[in-house]
């Protein structure tokens, strides 16, 4: 069986380069809300063992006690990379077939897609990658790897080559797929107004979307590109 892990820094430090666009407290208002967006998806995808949240951060774990995940305690904040790691040696020392991992900043992913990720990757013996990357091709959004430390990871601004090249140096041939929520990750300003114009087209909700709206930072964002394009 394959387990979800879904990394938390601390929220205070969340979504930095997003600071051209939002406040310190509206990067942290909206990073709670996608982690939490993300979090449904994974507890809404039942061809999972289970949900695994590593952080050390308080309300990250007030947040994921309700949905049932397991905790597991970082000592530090030594990045995404490092807790990737260490979820899969422990899951590895457990006996886990595999491991699915996605970052907290993807708030259109759904259970339906999840699934539809676990599915492809299938449940035959043998190692095996999927990897479903960022709309722009250079982050990994989702991976699955059988067994769960099969590839040294290397997640970061230009993760997606790096970890199929990975792949590949274990004989292995990583299986691409591509999803429209878990693709859309928010890391620069310009993917909040990606965010925003998708929702307006198909109507997508979520925990995210609706702070961004309520807030107010929604429409002040789509005032700031709309005096852009016009001076």
């Amino acid at each position: 069986m394959i387990w979800a892990v879904l990394p938390a820094k601390n929220f205070d430090q969340a979504k930095e380069r997003l600071s051209p666009a939002l406040s310190a407290p509206e990067r942290r208002d909206l990073f709670r809300a996608m982690f939490e967006d993300v979090l449904a998806a994974l507890a809404d995808a039942p061809s999972l063992a289970g949900v695994m949240v590593v952080t050390r951060d308080a309300e990250a774990i007030a947040i994921t006690r309700p949905y049932g995940a397991r905790i597991l305690h970082e000592d530090a904040n030594n990045g995404q990379t490092a807790a990737i790691e260490f979820a899969a040696a422990t899951l590895a020392n457990e006996g886990a077939g595999g491991m699915l991992t996605m970052p907290g900043d993807v708030p259109l992913a759904t259970g339906a897609e999840v699934e539809q990720v676990l599915a492809s990757h299938g449940d035959h013996e043998g190692a095996r990658m999927t990897i479903v990357p960022a709309h722009d091709e250079r982050g990994s959004n989702c991976i699955v790897c059988s067994p769960p430390g099969l590839i040294p990871f290397q997640f970061g601004n230009d993760s997606f080559r790096p970890h199929l090249a990975a792949t590949q140096d274990r004989g292995v041939t990583p299986n691409i797929i591509k999803f429209p929520g878990i693709g859309l990750d928010i890391d620069r300003p310009e993917d909040l107004l990606a965010l925003l114009t998708r929702v307006e087209q198909t109507g997508e909700t979520g925990r995210a979307v609706t702070y961004l709206y309520d807030s107010g930072v929604a429409r002040r964002l789509e005032q700031e590109a709309n005096r852009a394009s016009s001076a």
